[in-house]
């Protein structure tokens, strides 16, 4: 079935399937009254309508942009979305002057989470995977890398990963899934760190690679959590695993976790506030994409990532939600964008083509999505306003009106629509 998109202002987007660096990144493609015409769920067509009437058949489906602005679906190549429980107490906490540490230290922060999550079921924790995933859809996210990490145990981080495999076949976003196991020292280990590492390593990483519920793998590699050396034993199977390594790098201490995700030549790595000149020298050599996470540093009031640097030096720069419910409880991906621009320094265009692009870059998927190209999946957003610069100008709302994913209208006039197109119902695993 064919799907057209017109009556839009304009279609914006980045091109090619390689990440942007320095110039580049700013730089798209705007096409005046363009129209996109979807078909089998790939992109068949962008360009003005008169051409497109002489080339195509009638579509079996029209979407009306009401003059609003096309772009890439948003990218999220960087989220926490499976556990349970609530952390708002934590919040209110730290605005009273408490720290993320200090939390941490008295049983809260991941902990907290941790224990909530093991006492889900995975009923429990599908269900509110899923409400999580619509709201990532209503605000124009149509992929997004998918972590665990909040059980610590082999029990639940298989759980968590399973979930993440039936929400995927439930809902319409793709979810690429990531093992995060080695998100911090659960507390029957703190004693014994080194334990938790070889129990990741022999027992946990292996298991979850036998059952095939992970493309990549993570960890936090920060000061207190796990050092260089113990990051760097723990990622040594993942090419035996054929795992990307994606890597928390940088975050609270310049640990020199950029120049570590360099050497294990990981796809990203992720946060960088704390980067060191040296790691940012590293990573623009290389092609290691660093994955900024605004919405982290303002919920937590801290420092941000020299993105502008970071840029300017030739850094592929991508920009990511760190959706999870301690440090950055957003699923809004233009709430980034807006962060990325007005406080750490990016253009509109930057912040556009770091969301989309260099996202997909970011999960492995440039040579399918990011992009609004003849033969790439057909993942777009269509703005209530009429140019992409509104995605910032126009703060603190949803600007997104309608989503098609993989050619199927899933967002229409801010409501979800469509989404049984990929069966909303399904059986929990054994």
């Amino acid at each position: 079935m064919a799907l057209l998109v017109h009556n839009a202002s304009r279609v914006v987007t980045p091109t090619g399937t390689a990440p942007a660096r320095r110039n580049d990144l700013g730089e798209l493609r705007i096409l005046d009254g363009a129209v996109v015409r979807c078909e089998e769920g790939r992109i068949a067509f962008v360009g003005p309508p008169e051409e497109h009437d002489r080339l195509f058949p009638p579509p079996e489906e029209r979407l009306d942009a009401g003059g609003g602005c096309v772009i890439p679906g948003f990218v999220d190549p960087h989220t926490h979305p499976v556990w349970a429980g609530s952390r708002e107490d934590e919040f209110n906490r730290r605005l009273r002057g408490e720290t993320y540490m200090d939390i941490a230290r008295a049983g809260g922060g991941i902990n907290s989470t941790v224990r909530a999550t093991r006492g889900a079921s995975f009923e429990e924790l599908l269900e509110g995977t899923l409400a999580r995933l619509d709201t990532f859809l209503l605000h124009g996210t149509t992929t997004l890398e998918a972590k665990s990490g909040y059980g610590l145990d082999l029990d639940t981080e298989l759980r968590m990963l399973e979930v993440i495999a039936e929400a995927g076949r439930r809902h319409p976003l793709d979810l690429v899934p990531t093992c995060l196991a080695a998100h911090e020292v659960p507390p029957e280990h703190r004693d014994d760190p080194g334990a938790w590492v070889e129990e990741l390593v022999r027992r946990i990483h292996p298991e979850i690679a036998r059952r095939g519920l992970a493309e990549a793998v993570d960890v936090f590699c920060e000061e207190g959590v796990f050092d260089l050396e113990q990051t760097r034993h723990l990622l040594a199977d993942a090419p035996l695993y054929g795992w990307r390594i994606h890597l928390h790098a940088d975050e609270l201490t310049p640990l020199g976790g950029a120049e570590l995700a360099v050497e294990l030549g990981a796809l990203t790595a992720d946060h960088l506030v704390h980067v060191t000149e040296e790691g940012i020298a590293a990573l623009a050599d290389s092609d290691t994409l660093a994955v900024l996470l605004p919405g982290t540093s303002f919920f937590l009031r801290s420092s941000y990532a020299p993105a502008r640097r970071m840029v300017e030096a030739g850094c592929a720069v991508a920009l990511a939600t760190d959706f999870n419910p301690g440090s950055s409880p957003t699923e809004s991906m233009p709430a980034i964008l807006q962060l990325a621009t007005l406080v750490m320094g990016l253009t509109v265009e930057e912040a556009l083509t770091a969301a989309t692009l260099n996202a997909a870059a970011a999960i492995g998927r440039a040579g399918e999505l990011g992009t609004l190209e003849e033969g790439k999946r057909a993942d777009l957003a269509v703005l209530r306003e009429p140019t992409h610069h509104h995605l910032v100008y126009h703060y603190g709302v949803n600007p997104v009106r309608h989503v098609v994913k993989g050619g199927t209208v899933v967002v229409r006039d801010g409501t979800l629509d469509n989404l049984g197109a990929r069966g909303r119902s399904g059986t929990s695993p054994a």
